[in-house]
């Protein structure tokens, strides 16, 4: 089991070294450009690179160790990618709208996220009755508003444990409040954005589609790496158990042989 490989042929094919109009940088970002092009800055890829890894290896580490990763993107390009490689890997998301407290005020999101879940029974079996057409009708759009915002995050059960993020920018609300819970953030950072904001900063460009698959295929290939070590890890205890509980059988065999041999004595003996 190891991390998925990238390399920077890949990289420049997916457009992450694409930054942002010049006069709309962050000088804080100065130390990840390369330079300028057209008035656009360029992005340096050797240190993308190994930040991309560690982002990845944090992510891998966390995962074997029972963790939740929470994939957020609500810009109109990442939603439907977002999902999808949250979904692969079986981990959480949030592609619509970031509703506060989502983190920090879990118990009124789960009270959003249990009506969801009546709701969804109530359509699963038709269960309308005794409702007016015009109630059934608001209870629909109930129902398809919570899918929308909380379906990504219905089965996550609390807080995540880490928090993958494109465009730091737009998302630092949910930033925010990760900080505030100790919640490590991994977070895509254009030109125009403040590295200093995540504790993983990955540098890179965060509206090209391609990119942006390219960054959550990483992630989401880290997150099943890390699940695969999980259960790996399982398995040894697992074999341990059972060398245990078979060293545990020897000696029942042996009195039992022992009793078998007495009473063929006493057998022999009449």
């Amino acid at each position: 089991m190891t991390l998925p490989t990238f390399t920077l042929r890949q990289m420049i094919e997916a457009g992450v070294h694409f930054g942002h109009h010049a006069r709309r940088w962050n000088p804080k970002m100065a130390p990840y450009i390369y330079g300028k092009k057209d008035n656009i800055h360029i992005i340096d890829l050797q240190k993308t690179y190994p930040m991309l890894y560690t982002a990845m290896a944090t992510t891998r580490e966390i995962v074997a160790q029972g963790g939740k990763v929470l994939f957020v993107a609500t810009k109109k390009q990442a939603q439907d990618i977002i999902k999808e490689n949250a979904e692969r890997c079986g981990q959480f998301y949030v592609n619509q709208r970031w509703l506060g407290g989502m983190m920090t005020n879990w118990k009124t999101v789960y009270k959003s996220i249990s009506r969801l879940a009546k709701l969804n029974e109530m359509a699963e079996k038709n269960d309308y009755e005794g409702y007016t057409k015009k109630e059934m009708m608001n209870l629909k759009k109930e129902q398809e508003k919570l899918s929308r915002e909380l379906g990504g995050i219905m089965n996550m059960g609390g807080q995540p444990d880490l928090v993958f993020v494109i465009d730091t920018c737009k998302e630092a609300l949910a930033i925010k409040e990760a900080k505030k819970l100790g919640i490590p953030v991994i977070g895509i950072c254009d030109t125009n954005a403040n590295p200093e904001d995540v504790d993983l900063p990955v540098p890179g460009n965060d509206d090209a589609i391609r990119a942006i698959q390219f960054y959550s295929e990483m992630i989401s290939a880290a997150v099943l790496d890390g699940m695969q070590a999980q259960i790996a890890a399982q398995g040894v205890k697992v074999e341990e158990m059972v060398e245990s509980e078979a060293a545990e059988a020897k000696p029942a065999k042996k009195r039992t042989s022992k009793k078998a041999a007495a009473a063929a004595a006493e057998t022999t003996a009449e």
